[in-house]
């Protein structure tokens, strides 16, 4: 099939439906113009990300992986006034742009960006009670899915959902003799989800503006 009838109905579906403002487009420029890579999701992800926020009505949102900020935006925009979203970035670059774009988006007063090591930072979290959280959302370093995953179960409660993406890595997974450590990471990853008692789970397809790839969408029992 032509996957450019995906990028087209992809086009569609934005045009209907996506919310893609001035606020966030703006984002995305701030972003190429400081050399951040232009792996965030797309704006019908941003959006379904912010629907699955309002649908599990969270109100305190952990994001691991903020780049410049634009899925952050897309989920801070789904909380309430008293709501809360804390964001884990590595890079200082990175969360300096990110922070620029949040305070545009008028969401700097319920964003909290935390720099460093994702690891470091999950462990200060959980060693200052900042859990549970409502919603959790990985997408960051490949390689370390897994223990992102056991980290945000230890954040969470009955109840608490967590998406993944890029799990699927344009269908590589299926190959057990692939060397890229980004496709073992979330071959481990989607192993240990498969085993793990303590969620319901499930991994959908994505297609569209970004490659074939897909998220795993789990609820804590």
């Amino acid at each position: 099939m032509d996957t450019s009838l995906f990028e087209s109905v992809d086009e569609y579906i934005g045009n209907l439906l996506g919310d893609e403002d001035a606020v966030l487009k703006g984002t995305l420029k701030s972003m190429k113009d400081a050399g951040i890579p232009g792996i965030n999701v797309s704006a019908n992800q941003g959006k379904f990300l912010q629907v699955l926020a309002k649908l599990c009505n969270a109100k305190k949102i952990l994001e691991i992986g903020t780049l410049g900020g634009y899925s952050t935006i897309w989920l801070a925009r789904a909380l309430p006034a008293d709501g809360q979203l804390i964001t884990l970035e590595l890079e200082q670059a990175y969360a300096d742009v990110a922070r620029q774009n949040i305070i545009k988006a008028g969401l700097d007063p319920v964003v909290d960006i935390k720099v460093g090591r994702a690891m470091d930072s999950l462990a200060a979290l959980d060693a200052e009670d900042e859990g549970p959280f409502d919603m959790i959302f990985i997408d960051a370093d490949k390689p370390p899915y897994t223990e992102y995953f056991e980290w945000a179960l230890k954040l969470s409660r009955p109840g608490t959902l967590i998406v993944a993406d890029n799990v699927i890595r344009e269908g590589k997974v299926l190959d057990d003799n692939c060397d890229d450590e980004r496709v073992s990471g979330v071959q481990r990853f989607n192993k240990a989800l498969a085993d793990n008692k303590q969620v319901t789970a499930t991994i959908i397809q994505t297609v569209g503006t970004k490659e074939h790839d897909g998220m795993a969408i789990v609820v804590v029992k």
